[in-house]
């Protein structure tokens, strides 16, 4: 796999953290972004990472999610409320 860099502009600050995030997984900010961009192409789309590290940067923060942030990620199946089969003999 051939490598080419890229140049990007962020927030110092926000660099910074993120440095304090990654180091104690063993991650450089390219390995973290690299894994960005893969989930991101594998699931066609922003990934939403399921779990958080705690580390020493670790701040308290508005835990109140957007309206609607969620929207179209969960699905209810048509058949949520009929009875399970492994229950069947039970409710005769």
């Amino acid at each position: 796999m051939a490598l080419t860099n890229i140049n990007i502009s962020i927030d110092s600050e926000l660099k910074d953290k993120a440095q304090l995030v990654f180091e104690p997984l063993g991650l450089d900010l390219s390995a973290a972004i690299s894994m960005l961009l893969k989930k991101a192409i594998h699931q066609k789309g922003m990934p939403i990472m399921g779990y958080s590290v705690l580390s020493p940067v670790s701040e308290k923060k508005d835990r109140r999610s957007a309206f609607g942030c969620l929207k179209g990620l969960i699905s209810v199946p048509d058949d949520f409320n009929e009875p399970l089969d492994d229950f069947k003999e039970y409710m005769q």
